[in-house]
Parts: C-alpha cells; structure tokens; sequence
C-alpha cells in the first residue's frame, strides 16, 4: 500500500558531500515524523535525524553539524544532506516515516536502504 523508496547513495571521497532522497507514494493521507538511520556493517541500526510534520527537526551527536534533513511534503519526500563525510560515516542508510492511510493507524515503514561508502 505504501512504499518508500530511496536514492541518491554512493562513493564518496572523504571531505565530501551526498544527497540522499526518500520518497513516499501510495495510499497516503497524512505523513507524521519522518526519519534517517544508518546501520554500518556489523552494527546496530541507529537513528540519524528526525524531522517532525511540523518541521522541528533532531539531530545525533554524531551527525549534528554536518547532516540536515528537511521534508517537501508536496512530494512526500524527506532528505537527508550530508557534508564533510567522513569514513566511519559509510553505512547502509534508510528512511523511515510514520504514515497515516484512509483505513489504517499510523504506521512506521522502511525504505529499502541506500549504501553511503566514504573512503578516506
């Protein structure tokens, strides 16, 4: 019913700077928080950033200062800037958001996850 679907992963050069896109479609009717994890491999899934719907944003220490996500909920995207990368930034990233559809609660779904490779 609803899919998020991500882009915008890759190499990149340590110092360097990725885009990455996380698109919803579907039945949707309501798009509540929506948020950034990254599992490196061998490690635990941790949460990046959350943006909430009415644009309030969090930050891990960890990536505060150097990542930014933003939203269009024309386009019911949510994106996730990422400058001055560094190697222990390479993980798989993937996006989340709790949505509302017309005959379900709110529900958490996953976006397929995009590989961020920073070589140093």
């Amino acid at each position: 019913q609803v899919q998020l679907v991500e882009s915008g992963g890759g190499l990149v050069q340590a110092g360097g700077s990725l885009r990455l896109s996380c698109a919803a479609s579907g039945s949707i009717l309501t798009i509540n928080d929506m948020s950034w994890y990254r599992q490196p491999p061998g490690m635990q899934r941790d949460l990046l950033a959350v943006i909430t719907n009415g644009g309030s944003t969090h930050y891990a220490s960890s990536v505060k200062g150097r990542f930014t996500i933003s939203r269009d909920n024309a386009k019911n995207t949510v994106y996730l800037q990422m400058n001055s990368l560094e190697p222990e930034d390479t993980a798989v990233y993937y996006c989340n958001a709790n949505i509302r559809t017309r005959y379900a609660l709110p529900h958490d779904y996953w976006g397929q996850g995009t590989q961020v490779t920073v070589s140093s």
